[in-house]
């Protein structure tokens, strides 16, 4: 039997050729039935839910529970099963269906669930690592542009001040962003190196990847501002802020993939309300993020040409306080981990395609 062929009763599936035969006759099948058919089997003994045929099988495209429904009836035809004695597939009431038959050389690796799973996990892992980069850096993206109208004087009237800090922004939060999504993404990724992916180990990944990286940060940019300026303001975002944050984004995740494959738009919300709560936490407990760092850059210099008070002003503040520091704390920490844990989801999605 070649590597990624099953073998069960009278049936030969091999997904990779698109073939379903008994006895060598092939037995047709529509190519969504046989994609069913292939999840089925791959999952065998543990339960298949209505939303992973959904996002596997009709890959997001809205269908009734009558078109799953007729998707198995059909497969069960074809197998020859009951739904009274299933042979086969298993219904699991209220849930989704469990392929139950015994396959040829189950035992072996080739086709070992847990031997098989651990080998998928390591392979992904650089995709979903690479995915939690790059929404990161969106989401960086985002934060220097909303930073940088509010920050420079008036970006939207003619002169190169204005929008000089604006594009200054844009790049220093997207570069902050994508460090950040370095260690958090990667932390999550390498937790599914040795459980589940997703699993609750990958709090602690994020939080270890957010801690490293925001430790490493601090002190880099300590030095840099010593060694240009001859003074560093040392209540900017460092260590603690990095493990709380990535903490969330990794708890956000979790609860992402809780129901099964984790849903684009399910898990970005998700994510980004744990974020929102954690980024407004840092703030009202004296941590900074972007937010809180930027203006407490532009307090140390006098002459510096960027302002937040526009945002104070925003919340009913004089100046860049408590308040608005909770407030742009938790939209950086929403943004954050939504567009992360998003950008995760696309690249996984895109893997198991």
């Amino acid at each position: 039997m070649t590597a990624g062929t099953f073998r069960f009763d009278r049936f030969t599936l091999d997904p990779a050729d698109r073939r379903l035969s008994r006895d060598g006759e092939e037995v047709e099948l529509s190519s969504r039935y046989l994609d069913a058919l292939a999840l089925l089997v791959s999952e065998r003994g543990r339960l298949v839910t209505k939303d992973r045929f959904l996002d596997e099988v009709w890959r997001g495209v809205p269908v009734t529970d009558e078109a799953l429904t007729q998707c198995i009836k059909t497969l069960r035809r074809q197998l020859g099963d009951d739904a009274a004695r299933p042979r086969f597939i298993e219904t699991v009431p209220k849930h989704g269906y469990r392929f139950v038959a015994a396959l040829e050389d189950e035992a072996s690796e080739a086709i070992a669930p847990a031997t098989a799973e651990r080998r998928e996990n390591a392979v992904q892992l650089l995709p979903l690592a690479a995915g939690g980069i790059v929404g990161g850096g969106m989401a960086g993206l985002i934060g220097g542009i909303i930073y940088g109208f509010a920050g420079a004087s008036d970006p939207l009237q003619p002169g190169m001040g204005a929008v000089s800090v604006l594009l200054v922004l844009v790049c220093l939060t997207t570069l902050v962003a994508l460090i950040g999504a370095v260690g958090v993404a990667g932390g999550i990724a390498l937790a599914g190196r040795w459980s589940p992916p997703w699993g609750v180990w990958s709090i602690a990944g994020g939080a270890g990847g957010g801690l490293l990286v925001g430790a490493l940060t601090k002190l880099l940019g300590l030095d840099a501002f010593n060694l240009l300026f001859g003074q560093a303001p040392g209540g900017i975002t460092g260590a603690p802020e990095g493990m709380v944050l990535g903490g969330a984004v990794g708890l956000g995740a979790w609860l992402a993939a809780r129901t099964g494959v984790p849903r684009l738009r399910q898990g970005m919300v998700l994510s980004a309300l744990v974020g929102g709560i954690a980024g407004a936490i840092i703030a009202l407990l004296g941590g900074k993020l972007m937010g809180g760092s930027l203006a407490l850059l532009a307090d140390s210099f006098p002459n510096s040409r960027l302002r937040l008070d526009r945002i104070g002003h925003l919340v009913g503040e004089q100046g860049f306080g408590a308040a608005s520091q909770a407030v742009t704390g938790a939209l950086e920490g929403g943004l954050f981990a939504g567009c992360l844990v998003g950008g995760m989801i696309l690249a996984r999605r895109s893997f198991r395609d």
